[in-house]
């Protein structure tokens, strides 16, 4: 086993006008958050003024995930603010404070936080910090997006309403897949994780589910507010087939090697154990076969250990945790995704491995059947490592359909996941949750 460490614009004339403010916009700080020095300036709206198109929005992104803390809330939080800024929007980040630090852009405010006990590379916000919430009261926000229904959520549902602005809620996380992080009866963490979210959710003026599986599960639940389904997109200039040889080559990894990727959170929901399990079979059947995973996690060093002991251990490669912009090499020099996590709300990993045009191999759970197209972009299977390892070794074992695979999984993330589609989507989103407010004050 081998580890390495990584290093005054036009509004459309379907928005609803507000009152103008009575008072002169306020100065605030540009630099936020990790207490940069940056000096005050005035905000004004003709700073982000668009040449062409329809006014700008500004929207406040409240989530509980965000850099330097890895993981798919995160990407897809970061994707969005880009993908908003690039088309002259102006969205603001309010995320907590984590204890790794991060190089914040000026539109980046923390929010002071306190590691989780059962997690302590997670940063649990204190939401109640008067002084962030008179900085949001002054920044005259459109849209309030909140990420999660705990924490920072409630923080700008109650910052919202008392603006009068709409709540977007995006529903990321099958939350009672993980009470075990909580220490309290599993079964009731369960249920009170199903119900506020759900409340959460009813109480939102529209709701974004990443997967129609989400969706229909909400409104089972019964929740009334627009649920549109907008998957996180990938940036497929920077997601995208590349050279294999090169890419191992930048990762050390021999070029006459077959690559078995894993790339993810090693934590308990994610079910990396299986994969590891599965592999031990796939090694016995592909002699040059060898598993890269990249990520770390609460049981990064238990799976480790476990590799480190097998039989396995000179075939399996821990890359550690990468940045993000880092990734598209790791997908470009394998050659089969796998994915074993039944708790998901879309896989974001699986779209991106699609964009490099890598055939993947996942459970046919929830979320992931909506990527993986079984047959066509890769296989789905059931959970239990016999049924993983005998989908790998299938794949592996047939260059030609694993090539063919490759170049449909290509075309689907470029029908379906791009991340200009999901600024798209989420802008009409907005669009609905503002029109709802106009016609409903609350």
């Amino acid at each position: 086993m081998s580890t390495r460490k990584s290093s005054a614009r036009p509004r459309p004339s379907t928005w609803p006008r507000r009152k103008k403010p009575t008072r002169s916009r306020p100065t605030i700080r540009s630099g936020c958050g990790s207490g940069s020095g940056a000096s005050s300036r005035r905000i004004s709206r003709s700073s982000t003024r668009p040449e062409d198109g329809p006014r700008a929005v500004r929207v406040a992104l409240f989530t509980n995930n965000y850099v330097p803390f890895c993981g798919g809330v995160t990407t897809s939080v970061e994707t969005l603010r880009r993908g908003l800024e690039t088309r002259g929007h102006e969205a603001w980040v309010f995320a907590p404070r984590f204890r790794a630090g991060a190089a914040d852009g000026p539109r980046v405010v923390r929010y002071p936080s306190i590691p989780a006990a059962t997690y302590p590379e997670f940063a649990l916000a204190v939401p109640f910090a008067p002084a962030i919430s008179r900085r949001v009261r002054r920044l005259d926000v459109d849209v309030f997006h909140a990420h999660h229904p705990f924490l920072l959520g409630p923080a700008a549902r109650r910052l919202a309403r008392r603006q009068r602005r709409p709540l977007v809620f995006t529903y990321h996380t099958r939350y009672d897949k993980y009470a075990h992080y909580v220490p309290f009866r599993r079964s009731l963490v369960e249920d009170v994780a199903v119900r506020l979210s759900t409340r959460f959710a009813a109480g939102a003026d529209a709701v974004i589910a990443p997967s129609r599986v989400i969706r229909d599960e909400l409104l089972g639940r019964g929740v009334s507010a627009p649920i549109a389904v907008v998957p996180t997109g990938v940036d497929l200039t920077r997601f995208r087939p590349g050279d294999a040889a090169a890419a191992r080559w930048e990762l050390g990894l021999d070029p006459r090697d077959v690559v078995v990727l894993y790339v993810g959170r090693l934590d308990r929901e994610k079910s990396v154990d299986r994969i590891l399990l599965a592999f031990e079979r796939v090694a016995g059947t592909v002699p040059r076969a060898r598993l890269v995973v990249v990520g770390d996690g609460t049981q990064g060093d238990e799976l480790r250990r476990r590799a480190g002991r097998s039989a396995i251990s000179e075939r399996v490669t821990f890359l550690g945790v990468r940045p993000h912009d880092t990734l598209p090499i790791c997908y470009q020099a394998a050659d089969l995704f796998v994915f074993a996590s039944e708790t998901e709300t879309q896989g974001l990993v699986l779209a991106e491995a699609a964009a490099c045009g890598l055939p993947a191999v996942a459970v046919a759970g929830p979320g992931c059947d909506e990527v993986v197209r079984d047959g066509e972009t890769g296989v789905l299977t059931k959970g239990d490592p016999g049924g993983l390892a005998e989908a790998v070794i299938g794949v592996l074992l047939d260059a030609e359909r694993r090539a063919l695979m490759g170049t449909r999984a290509r075309e689907v993330a470029e029908r379906e996941f791009d991340m200009r589609l999901q600024v798209d989507r989420t802008l009409a989103v907005y669009e609905i949750a503002r029109s709802r407010v106009a016609g409903h004050p609350r």
